[in-house]
């Protein structure tokens, strides 16, 4: 990453374009050896040299994170969303000594136990004396490719988030391949509105825009004003993860969606369906893989992904069972394209190889030694994989349901789901059923100005055929929006800590051997499902 960004330090190509003003590299590369120099001179070189952003996608999040690689220094993208303690222990556990951060942000650290940790705020007048006083940069080290050049945690959708180690070496690997692919280069302009703490920015977006020398556009993501910014900042290529493309295309199409300058969405967890319409609404082209935060899982759609599929592994990505520790026996379709096999295609997705690009979590040896068993890399996501090679994601390891005596995944009833063109999220998920086992709950949020009534819903899973007739929904639930990480990635076990009568939902139930649906619950304040 030092040599990376060294490289362009006599760049007049535009680095930054944010609102009304612009950076050419020359300009963003001064600031940041400035920035560092300015952090290097207060920091203590006996602690571990851990220097925080709390910050939102800004110029000051970019300067930080070019400084942290300048100054030879470990930068740790503090989660923005964190609230509280876990706020305070995702610091601690990250052993930072300087907190970046800001006037928007500032707020959040008030009451907060932060012994030892030095908090730089860059609006206030003593940050403006830091930086005109610290004098020419001297780093604190000489990165080397293995180095930690950023701490980044996990999306916390199955536990506390555990800081993972990103390689310097990361974002050059990572870059060149989609810089090539998508023709990327000084004329185009990379959107970076994920979250910048988390590696699916760092490694879809901004490591594009570095290694193919575009301009970088950091802004907050709003489906609402998406499409005047893009046309704004002239962007060309954007990355997201999760559920973005949802969240836009869930707003209601206008006649000239398609005219703007964007060209190509890269990112992850999309569906089949989202792909497509996106690409046609907007006029770009979508690519859509599959990654974990630890690097050490890589899947990408190839051309002939059958639908539902997340496309095939890189060499060691396989499907095992995690009580034998061996390859589960490839997945079986009936006549109507359901699994046939569930019991035994369905396993965790692994590196076989080993470790991948995993460096292993900061501080946390036992949670590193849970990921690596048996010579692999266990990612904590179900899949099964067909004869020829094809992967189809099952879920999280907790997203397994024992319905009437059989074993239920959430992901291929959810992909069957989403079929239904009302339908923009949804996420499928046990709670405890009256007598024994699991009941399957659905949480789903409506697209705008769309309605879905209880028999509709009804017919509609009548109609898919490849849709076991236990997968069927014992309860139903519809709301406004749905709970997510920082990285829009829906939290399962905060709806099922709510339980299937949450309040400030409208609620449909389904008795154990109906085929229908009443109303149990009605939310008049919702704006997406019927009045």
């Amino acid at each position: 990453m030092t040599e990376l960004l060294s490289a362009r330090a006599e760049d007049d190509g535009v680095a930054i374009t944010y609102r009304e003003r612009t950076w050419t590299w020359r300009e963003h590369l001064a600031e940041a050896r400035a920035h560092a120099a300015a952090i290097l001179s207060v920091a203590d070189a006996d602690r571990p040299m851990h220097v925080g952003t709390l910050l939102g996608n800004t110029p000051e999040m970019l300067t930080a994170l070019a400084a942290g690689a300048l100054g030879g220094y470990v930068t740790v993208g503090v989660n923005n969303t964190r609230r509280g303690s876990a706020l305070a222990d995702d610091i601690a556990r990250a052993d930072v000594q300087i907190l970046i951060t800001d006037a928007e942000h500032r707020g959040l650290l008030d009451g907060l136990p932060l012994d030892g940790v030095t908090v730089v705020d860059t609006s206030t007048t003593r940050w403006a004396e830091l930086l005109s006083g610290a004098g020419e940069l001297t780093p604190y080290s000489v990165p080397e490719p293995t180095d930690t050049f950023m701490l980044i945690f996990t999306s916390g959708t199955s536990g506390n988030p555990k800081p993972v180690r990103l390689a310097h070496m990361m974002l050059p690997f990572a870059g060149p391949p989609l810089v090539d692919r998508f023709g990327i280069g000084p004329n185009d302009v990379c959107y970076l509105s994920m979250p910048l703490f988390h590696s699916a920015a760092i490694l879809g977006g901004y490591c594009v825009a570095l290694c193919g020398a575009a301009a970088m556009a950091p802004a907050k993501f709003s489906a609402s004003t998406f499409l005047a910014d893009i046309r704004r900042c002239g962007a060309t290529y954007l990355n997201y993860v999760g559920k973005p493309l949802a969240y836009l295309l869930a707003t209601e199409q206008q006649a000239d969606d398609a005219d703007n300058p964007l060209r190509v969405a890269f990112g992850n967890e999309a569906t089949d369906r989202d792909i497509e319409e996106f690409g046609r609404r907007f006029g770009c082209v979508v690519w859509d893989g599959f990654g974990s935060t630890e690097l050490a899982i890589i899947i990408t759609r190839e051309p002939g992904t059958p639908p539902g599929s997340i496309g095939k592994g890189f060499s060691g990505v396989a499907v095992y069972n995690s009580s034998t520790a061996t390859e589960c026996p490839p997945a079986v379709f009936d006549e109507h394209g359901a699994l046939a096999n569930p019991a035994d295609a369905i396993g965790e997705i692994v590196n076989a190889s080993g470790t991948g690009l995993f460096m292993g979590y900061y501080g946390d040896d036992s949670a590193t030694a849970e990921r690596l068993r048996d010579g692999m890399y266990w990612s904590g996501d179900l899949a099964y994989k067909d004869a020829e090679g094809w992967i189809y994601l099952a879920g999280r390891t907790s997203d397994w349901m024992r319905v009437d005596g059989e074993n239920l995944a959430a992901g291929p009833i959810e992909r069957i789901l989403q079929r239904h063109p009302a339908i923009s999220r949804v996420a499928v998920y046990a709670v405890p059923d009256e007598t024994v086992g699991d009941a399957v709950m659905a949480a789903i949020v409506l697209r705008d100005t769309t309605s879905l009534d209880p028999g509709e819903f009804a017919a509609f899973l009548a109609d898919q055929v490849d849709l076991s007739p236990k997968a069927w929904p014992r309860h139903v639930r519809l709301s406004d929006d749905l709970p997510t990480t920082a990285t829009n990635k829906i939290l399962k076990r905060t709806l099922v800590e709510q339980g299937p009568n949450p309040e400030g939902a409208t609620l449909w139930h389904r008795e154990a051997r109906s085929m229908s649906y009443r109303i149990t619950q009605h939310h008049t304040g919702s704006t997406d499902v019927p009045r």
